[in-house]
Order: C-alpha cells, then structure tokens, then sequence
C-alpha cells in the first residue's frame, strides 16, 4: 500500500475525529454562554471531547509528518505546521486551565452555573481559534490535494 495514502488516511481520521468533538463541544460552550442545562451539559461533555480532539490532534500530526515527508517545507507545510503548534497552545490552555476549573465546579456541585464573564470570554476566544484553525486547516488540506 502507497504510504502517502496511508499518511493521508491517518491526516483526514484525525480531522474527522477531532473537529468532530471541536464542534460538539464549540456548540455546547456558545449554547453554555446563557443556560445553566447547557453550562452544565459543557461540563459533562468535555470530558469525552478533550481526549477525543487530543487524539485527531496527534493523528493529523502523525498522518501530516506521513503525508509530506517528500515535500520538505512548503507553503503549506509549513502554514499546517505553524498552525498546528497554536492549536497545540490553545489545547494546553482548554486542557489544563478550563477543564480543571469546570472539573473543579463540578465537584462543588457549581457545574450548573454560569461560568463568571472572564472565564467566558477566555473560552470564546480559545473556541474561535480552534474552531477556526481546525476548519482551515481541513480546508488548506484539500485546497492542496486538488491543485
């Protein structure tokens, strides 16, 4: 089997499994923003989709570094590249400052309540820009593959 469509393969799971829990949980935290359900509902499911989009992470790395191994620093090589390493940030910051202070809510018996408007506006930003960088960087992916 030709090892660019195995690169491929492993790049575009990646992108399917991890832009899928990016939108599930990007829906929940827009629809957390007003309701405590929903604030509440956030809470639960980010502890299926953090995983799951660090997994479509690492397999869009691996799949990536599999796929462009012959092409050496392109374009968009290296836009995918300077993009992956702000999603890497922007993960770290979800994983390791949000999800223990939701956890840490949920613990409280808090996780129903809004979150206060600092926190609020953090997570929207880091939203924007995974939602953003996960979609253009699909999007750069194909516009690459029909040139």
């Amino acid at each position: 089997m030709n090892l660019d469509l195995i690169g491929l393969f492993v790049m575009l799971a990646g992108f399917v499994i991890g832009l899928g829990a990016v939108t599930v949980i990007d829906l929940h935290g827009f629809l957390g923003r007003k309701s405590s359900y929903w604030t509440e509902a956030t809470t639960r499911t980010h502890k299926v989709t953090k995983p799951l989009i660090w997994l479509g992470m690492f397999l869009v790395i691996i799949g990536g570094f599999i796929f462009y191994r012959n092409y050496g620093i392109e374009k968009v090589t290296l836009i995918h590249l300077m993009s992956v390493c702000v999603m890497i940030i922007n993960g770290i910051f979800l994983s390791f400052s949000v999800s223990p202070f939701l956890l840490q809510r949920e613990k409280e018996s808090r996780s129903g309540e809004l979150l206060p408007k600092s926190w609020q506006n953090k997570i929207t930003i880091s939203f924007i820009i995974s939602f953003i960088l996960w979609w253009g960087n699909l999007f750069l992916l194909v516009s690459y593959l029909i040139k």
